[in-house]
């Protein structure tokens, strides 16, 4: 199913003509049979929300993404969210961003962002906390993070 698929059946789902969808984002009936014909294939980004807005998605889910990197990466990493997860903006924006990319910059985007996860995984790792890393006792540690967390030094 094609993006024009998505929104036809959407727009059906909902009992709304493709003049009242024009309507709710300012198009043409035309321009909405266009959409759903396939005849305007790279939709711009100040469409797509609108749209998904009025057929009351998201873009990822008109454009079909939705769940299938975020669920393969969600069972592969463990990540502690779902595909059913309502994006943050910053989420929406890197999307919206991603999606106006052409197809080997968006490998790029990929490939960057598995390395820095990868660097900030590794990062983490490294992070010393010389309490916790030996056999210490609750008294040691909480010792140790006293001492950590004292201010009174620069008072």
């Amino acid at each position: 199913m094609n993006t024009g698929d998505r929104i036809k059946q959407r727009r059906l789902e909902l009992g709304l003509s493709a003049d009242d969808l024009g309507a709710k984002i300012g198009k043409s009936r035309a321009t909405i049979y266009r959409y759903e014909n396939g005849d305007i294939e790279n939709m711009p980004t100040p469409v797509l929300e609108p749209l998904a807005k009025a057929l009351d998605t998201t873009p990822a889910d008109l454009m079909g993404w939705e769940g299938q990197c975020i669920k393969s990466n969600i069972e592969d990493r463990n990540i502690p969210w779902t595909v059913s997860d309502k994006p943050d903006n910053n989420q929406k924006e890197l999307n919206e961003i991603f999606l106006q990319l052409s197809s080997n910059n968006q490998q790029r985007v990929l490939t960057y962002s598995k390395t820095l996860l990868s660097t900030q995984q590794m990062e983490e790792e490294l992070l010393p906390d010389a309490a916790n890393d030996r056999n210490a006792t609750e008294e040691e540690k909480k010792h140790a993070d006293d001492i950590m967390f004292d201010d009174s030094e620069w008072e």
